[in-house]
């Protein structure tokens, strides 16, 4: 069996760390992930992707990604149960993130390589 998911998008809100009773932190946070294609005359639709990280890549997370910022997961689509306050059954998926990276934004050396911010470096000075 292969359940991989690899997925790029931007965080519709700040991530919350949270502890479990054992001391493992943990953050759920959702992204925005723009469709491939776009129907003539409508704009581009996007999917809200429920995220689950957990350990140090959610205190990675939590500590350097914020509202509206591009990230890349990858991880597993993974399913589970739950009763809602009216006690019914409901049914949540999600992606359980294994890694979690930085997008490089040519518009903020903050999330480029280094190599990335010295080229920027070079042609706003060419541009001057």
């Amino acid at each position: 069996m292969l359940n991989v998911v690899a997925l790029m998008g931007r965080l519709v809100a700040d991530p919350e760390l949270r502890h479990t009773p054992n001391g493992v932190a943990t953050c759920t946070f959702r992204i925005a992930v723009d469709r491939s294609f776009v129907r003539a005359g409508e704009e581009r639709k996007a999917d809200f992707i429920d995220i689950v990280v957990w350990r140090q890549t959610a205190e990675f997370v939590c500590k350097y990604f914020h509202k509206g910022n591009l990230i890349a997961v990858d991880g597993s689509i993974q399913t589970r149960t739950y009763q809602d306050q009216q006690g019914q059954n409901r049914t949540a998926t999600e992606v359980v993130v294994d890694d979690a990276m930085f997008v490089a934004n040519p518009f903020n050396p903050l999330f480029c390589t280094p190599i990335e911010s010295a080229l920027i470096r070079c042609l706003k000075n060419y541009q001057q």
